[in-house]
């Protein structure tokens, strides 16, 4: 006889697109870093959504957002004012560079909109034949037809030919290879400050800062993806605030509203003006439901300690992890920044995910080998130890 977990297993397998190489986990509750099976087995989260839920599931601030706004409105069209939409607007740009937010669903969306307004205000400004978008190898931007080509990873594009064109790519962190990429057809430079996907890479010190002077020496809208860095996740409110740089546009969205899907495309005023009135839009961009969690995430991680908590416990990880490299020939390299840490292999990491899921551990492969840890900004130093002890008997058993 099936357990409840194979039964609603088998049901997914069958009428669920299998686009996940879905665990044999089956969800049913979550708090704090704790993530429950509909079996009663509860998981210490270091995944937490893949960088979703900063705030740990179901954080009491959040939950009551959601309760309130739904009682009173859960959805209204973009053709009238959301009181939320305008507040979380209103603090985000407080917060940031960004004179003005347009608000979508995903980060691919904020992304495509990211592109969208490059080449249209290229286009406002005479420069119709500046179209060229210059990303890194090994970033990711999303899963939509025109970001899996933003991608440069190619096992991502594979089988989805002819690709968008406009597109170039360059190592991440290369700057001279970066300035031999720029053409007279170039708009923007696209980048994430640290990748995610493509294995937890940080630029080298100083990288941003010239990549930001040739922007401007070339005119060029630098473009920075933070769906996965953004919200205190690596130590600050946006992690090209580590950089001493402000970009033109940044992209927003995962932790953004501590669960529910949100996006947001951040921008100066004289780049925002290129997206008038029936250029862009998104029906459930920015609804009263997303936003008002969105406004109690955001103000939760910015006045609630938050993002202190992420840099001392971030630290507190890495040094460990540094430990668990001194002691385990096989780890490679340990490195990222706050609670956005990888730690690469020189072996397979999937069968160690697997192993650390059976003990009640959470965590995730990138790249084949780089061993992701994305744990709620929450985390304690108990619960960190926790994960170690499972991760250190993992490791003594290979």
């Amino acid at each position: 006889m099936m357990s409840v977990s194979e039964a609603w297993i088998e049901r997914g397998l069958t009428h669920v697109a299998h686009t996940y190489g879905r665990y044999p986990l089956v969800a049913a509750k979550g708090e704090g870093c704790w993530l429950t099976d509909i079996d009663g087995k509860k998981y210490l989260d270091f995944l937490a959504g893949v960088a979703v839920n900063n705030l740990g599931h179901c954080h009491p601030k959040v939950v009551k957002a959601l309760q309130d706004q739904a009682a009173k409105l859960i959805h209204c069209s973009n053709f009238y004012h959301i009181p939320a939409q305008i507040e979380l607007a209103e603090k985000i740009c407080q917060h940031s560079f960004g004179d003005r937010v347009f608000f979508c669903n995903s980060g691919a969306e904020a992304n495509e909109a990211a592109i969208k307004l490059a080449r249209k205000y290229s286009s406002d400004c005479g420069h119709s034949d500046r179209f060229e978008i210059i990303t890194a190898k090994a970033s990711f931007h999303g899963r939509t037809l025109t970001t899996v080509t933003a991608t440069g990873q190619e096992k991502m594009q594979a089988g989805f030919a002819p690709l968008m064109g406009g597109f170039r790519y360059v190592p991440f962190g290369a700057i001279d290879q970066l300035k031999t990429a720029i053409s007279p057809a170039t708009c923007a430079i696209m980048l994430e400050p640290v990748q995610g996907e493509g294995g937890i890479h940080v630029p080298p010190p100083g990288y941003f800062q010239a990549v930001r002077e040739l922007c401007d020496q070339h005119g060029l809208l630098l473009i920075l993806d933070e769906v996965q860095t953004g919200i205190g996740r690596t130590g600050r409110l946006f992690a090209y605030q580590h950089e001493e740089i402000e970009p033109d546009v940044m992209t927003l969205a995962k932790g953004l509203a501590g669960g529910p899907p949100i996006g947001a495309m951040v921008s100066r005023e004289k780049f925002a003006a290129a997206l008038g009135p029936g250029t862009h839009g998104s029906t459930f961009g920015g609804n009263p439901l997303a936003a008002a969690a969105g406004l109690a995430a955001l103000t939760s991680i910015i006045e609630d300690g938050v993002i202190d908590n992420c840099t001392a416990m971030g630290r507190y990880l890495y040094s460990a992890m540094e430990r668990l490299k001194a002691k385990y020939p096989f780890i490679v390299e340990v490195r990222g920044r706050g609670l956005m840490l990888g730690m690469e292999l020189s072996i397979d990491g999937g069968d160690i995910v697997k192993t650390a899921l059976d003990r009640g551990l959470l965590i995730n492969c990138t790249v084949g080998k780089v061993l992701r840890f994305v744990p709620p900004l929450i985390v304690t130093t108990s619960e960190i130890d926790q994960m170690l002890d499972i991760l250190d008997s993992i490791f003594a058993e290979i």
